[in-house]
């Protein structure tokens, strides 16, 4: 499977105590290849998980691939700022948007619909998500 991973799949993978941490195992084991994501992901996972160990393991095993560098997409992510600037987005979710336009063919793997049904890649273009069901 190919895709990107946002930072809520990443924490329920990590903590078995979390609500969707069944569901985080049960995309894992259809990985086939390392997950894209950007170091404001895994930033904010190793502080939601307490753990940098922890994140740097995902990367370490092939969970995740960090596939974004920030410096070279400036000018876009300001735009996306600006564009979401009603809902607040953060510097991981501005990324993650910007790597879907980049990897068109990649859905990203959250646990945010709130925001995630309302970012557009381009213009208009839906991002395709994996999501838990009862969202």
């Amino acid at each position: 499977m190919k895709a990107i991973a946002d930072t809520g799949f990443l924490v329920a993978f990590g903590n078995r105590r979390d609500l969707h941490h069944s569901w985080a195992l049960e995309v894992a084991q259809r990985v086939t290849e390392p997950l894209l994501t950007c170091e404001a992901v895994l930033a904010e996972t190793a502080f939601h998980l307490g753990s940098a160990s922890l994140v740097l393991g995902f990367v370490q095993s092939g969970l995740v691939r960090p596939a974004f560098l920030l410096a070279d997409h400036i000018p876009r992510l300001a735009e996306l700022a600006a564009r979401y600037a009603d809902r607040a987005p953060d510097l991981a979710d501005l990324c993650l948007i910007r790597l879907s336009e980049l990897h068109p063919k990649h859905p990203v793997i959250t646990t945010d619909l709130g925001d995630f049904r309302i970012y557009r890649r381009g213009r208009r273009e839906v991002i395709p998500l994996i999501h838990p069901p009862n969202l």
